[in-house]
C-alpha cells in the first residue's frame, strides 16, 4: 500500500508538473465599471458556463484561427491581448499574429524589423521603423507589436492600404460568397455605419460605405486563410462578429472550420452566442459623444 501510494503521489506531481502557468493577469486600466457584477467574467456563450482563464485559454489553444475583438480605445483590451498571446504560447506554439493595425504597404518594413530583432539588432526607434499610423495609439498597440516582433512566428498585415479603400469607394466591386452577401448581413451593415457617422452620411454613400467595409473584413478573413496556423487576428469587435464579419467571409472561403471568436466587452455591454463563441468582460472606459464631435 505504501508503495502504491507512493506512485501515486509521483504521478500526480508529474502530472501538475505539466500543467503550464499561466501569466500574472494584467490589473484593471479603464476607470469605469469597477463594481460591476460582470467584470472579469468570461464566458462560453454557447453554453452560458462561466470560465476560468486557464480553461478558456484551453479551449482557444485548439482553434487553428482565433479571432479577438476589441474596442480600440480600452486599455485592458490591449493588456489581455498581450496576456493571451503569453498564456497560448504556453500551450502550444503560435503560427502568426494578424493585426487590424497593419496595412499591407507596412509588411515590408514589419519583415524587415523582425529579421533584425532576430539577427539581435532591433531599432532605436520602433514606431518609426514600422512607419505606424498615428492613427492607432502607439501607447496601446506597441507592447503587443514589441512582443510579436522578438517571436519567430510571422506579423501580418491584416488590413487595406488606403489606397485600395479609395478605389473600392469609388467603385465597389462585386463580392463573391453567399454567407457575406445575405440581405440581412448587408442591411444590418448598413444600419451600423448609418449609426456609427450619427446620421449624417447623405443615403448616397451608404453602400460605397458598405463595400469598404465588407471589403476590409475580406481581406481580414483572406489573410487568416493563407496565414500559419494557429493564426490569431487581432481587430474591432465588429469586424470579427460571427453574424455581421469577417467569420462569414471565412465560410464563404471555405476556411471556417474550428475558427473561434472571443470578443473583449465592457462590463454591462450585451453579447449573444450569435456575435461570438466567448466573452470576457473588463473594466470601461469614460462614454464619448461621438456625434458631437461630428457635428462640430
Amino acid at each position: 500500500m505504501r508503495i502504491l501510494l507512493l506512485a501515486l503521489a509521483g504521478l500526480l506531481a508529474a502530472c501538475q508538473s505539466q500543467t503550464p502557468e499561466l501569466p500574472l493577469l494584467p490589473a484593471w486600466q479603464a476607470p469605469e465599471a469597477r463594481e460591476h457584477a460582470d467584470l472579469g467574467v468570461i464566458l462560453d456563450l454557447r453554453s452560458g458556463q462561466r470560465l476560468t482563464p486557464l480553461q478558456l485559454v484551453e479551449q482557444l489553444a485548439a482553434a487553428p484561427r482565433l479571432l479577438v475583438g476589441e474596442q480600440h480605445d480600452n486599455p485592458d483590451h490591449h493588456a489581455l491581448q498581450l496576456w493571451l498571446l503569453r498564456a497560448l504560447a504556453a500551450q502550444r506554439p503560435q503560427g502568426s499574429l494578424l493585426l487590424e493595425m497593419l496595412n499591407p504597404n507596412q509588411q515590408a518594413a514589419v519583415d524587415q524589423v523582425h529579421a533584425d530583432y532576430a539577427n539581435g539588432q532591433p531599432p532605436a526607434d520602433l514606431y518609426q521603423a514600422l512607419a505606424w499610423q498615428a492613427n492607432w495609439d502607439w501607447g496601446l498597440y506597441g507592447a503587443i507589436v514589441a512582443y510579436a516582433l522578438q517571436q519567430p512566428w510571422p506579423l501580418q498585415s491584416a488590413n487595406l492600404d488606403r489606397s485600395e479603400i479609395m478605389t473600392i469607394y469609388a467603385a465597389p466591386p462585386p463580392l463573391a460568397g453567399r454567407a457575406s452577401t445575405a440581405p440581412a448581413v448587408r442591411a444590418a451593415l448598413l444600419e451600423q455605419i448609418r449609426q456609427s457617422h450619427c446620421g449624417l452620411l447623405p443615403e448616397s454613400q451608404l453602400p460605397a460605405m458598405l463595400a469598404v467595409q465588407q471589403q476590409r473584413d475580406r481581406r481580414m478573413a483572406e489573410q487568416l486563410h493563407d496565414a500559419p496556423q494557429p493564426a490569431l487576428l487581432l481587430a474591432g469587435a465588429f469586424h470579427v462578429r460571427r453574424d455581421l464579419g469577417v467569420p462569414l467571409h471565412l465560410q464563404d472561403l471555405g476556411s471556417a472550420d474550428g475558427a473561434q471568436v472571443l470578443l473583449l466587452a465592457e462590463a454591462g455591454q450585451p453579447v449573444t452566442a450569435a456575435e461570438a463563441d466567448f466573452v470576457w468582460f473588463t473594466a470601461a472606459q469614460p462614454e464619448q459623444d461621438h456625434c458631437a464631435k461630428l457635428r462640430r
